[in-house]
């Protein structure tokens, strides 16, 4: 198969979809891997280091995606990629789908194969492919939130371990999944007092047995949520569906309660967010303030380390890359029950019954699509 790599343009992303690693591992099983010349410049991967382990460059996205096959992304195509989709390509990238009914409008035109990183399952239903990037937003939600609680960012003035004689911040966490157990675990190493809340038991007796007296675990009740939120310093959303729109956990008469300088930190905002004054920003305008309190709620946090972050999902995604690749879309999914749960968007209709749900469309199951 021949498989393209186009560089990101997504504002401030510099993560790129292969590794020259993982293009080896392509080319070694036969296939032809076609890449972007500076697709992984930013991030120090070469075009050499590319050439060295066996693609072959290109000069420009265009290019790329009228060869490929499939195309490996990180971030949902840009207006102009879209033009570029066709029948019957393959692409699989992290899509987020739910809250964005015009990417999905866009997705369904163009008659490609969509297949969702962030929907792909795992034994006991994990989210492998998720996991990676929800472990390094859980920790820089903290990184990123310590920082805009200086005052110079708008925030209250405070150190988030505090200084002897001097009380810590407050952290609280809702979710305790990949993301929220990530962010204790930062949260905790910096001193912070913490607060986790979650809807299920099971997650928070982990973290007591992990963490015990030096975390508070909390079920995620309205009263606990209110009573939390209006005492943090930070608040860290991290509240999940998978393939769904975020639970909307904090409301804007909450927010307007809390104390000024306090400071939100929406990691469940590819999926819409999880508070209701949340929306879309960017690492070049990360911030804005509504009643006071900072809301910091960049879709693509993790492209702010992308080094690690484009290892780290590598090591997750190549081998459903490879599976694809070799046995063809079809068969890949028939064969693998969760690889399956990832296809979004098929030959002109939505598949995934989170995504028909969430923008009222209508699903049709990947066994019942034209052959």
């Amino acid at each position: 198969m021949h498989i393209g790599v186009p560089k990101e343009i997504k504002v401030h992303e510099y993560r790129v979809g292969l590794t020259p690693a993982s293009v080896r591992e392509l080319c070694a099983h036969g296939h032809t891997v076609l890449v972007q010349t500076g697709a992984g410049a930013a991030i120090g991967l070469s075009d050499v280091d590319y050439q060295q382990a066996g693609a072959t460059l290109l000069p420009d996205a265009a290019s790329v995606f009228a060869q490929a096959e499939m195309i490996v992304k990180v971030k949902e195509p840009q207006a102009s990629e879209l033009a570029w989709l066709r029948p019957g390509q393959i692409l699989y990238t992290y899509l987020h789908l739910a809250p964005d009914a015009t990417l999905t409008a866009a997705l369904i035109e163009t008659g490609a194969i969509c297949i969702a990183y962030e929907t792909i399952t795992g034994p006991g239903h994990t989210l492998p492919l998720l996991a990676p990037m929800s472990a390094v937003a859980g920790r820089m939600a903290v990184q990123v939130g310590a920082h805009q609680l200086e005052q110079s960012q708008g925030g209250r003035g405070v150190l988030l371990g505090g200084v002897p004689g001097v009380p810590a911040a407050h952290v609280t966490v809702l979710g305790a999944g990949t993301v929220g157990a990530h962010a204790v675990q930062i949260a905790v190493g910096m001193g912070a007092r913490v607060t986790v809340l979650n809807r299920g038991v099971d997650k928070l007796r982990a973290l007591d047995a992990l963490y015990g007296n030096r975390v508070q675990t909390l079920l995620a009740t309205a009263q606990n949520i209110e009573q939390t939120v209006l005492e943090a310093d930070l608040v860290i959303g991290s509240a999940l569906v998978a393939g769904a729109a975020a639970p909307k956990l904090v409301s804007r008469a909450l927010v307007s309660r809390m104390q000024a300088g306090a400071v939100l930190v929406d990691v469940a905002i590819d999926q819409g967010g999880c508070f209701e004054t949340s929306h879309h920003t960017t690492h070049a305008e990360p911030t804005y303030v509504v009643d006071g309190v900072v809301h910091y709620c960049v879709a693509n946090m993790p492209g702010n380390v992308p080094r690690t972050s484009t290892f780290a999902l590598n090591n997750a995604t190549l081998p459903h890359a490879l599976a694809l690749a070799g046995k063809g879309w079809r068969q890949a999914l028939q064969d693998d029950a969760h690889l399956s749960q990832g296809l979004n968007v098929a030959l002109g209709r939505v598949t995934h019954p989170a995504v028909a749900q969430a923008l009222g469309l209508p699903c049709v199951a990947f066994d019942q699509l034209p052959g």
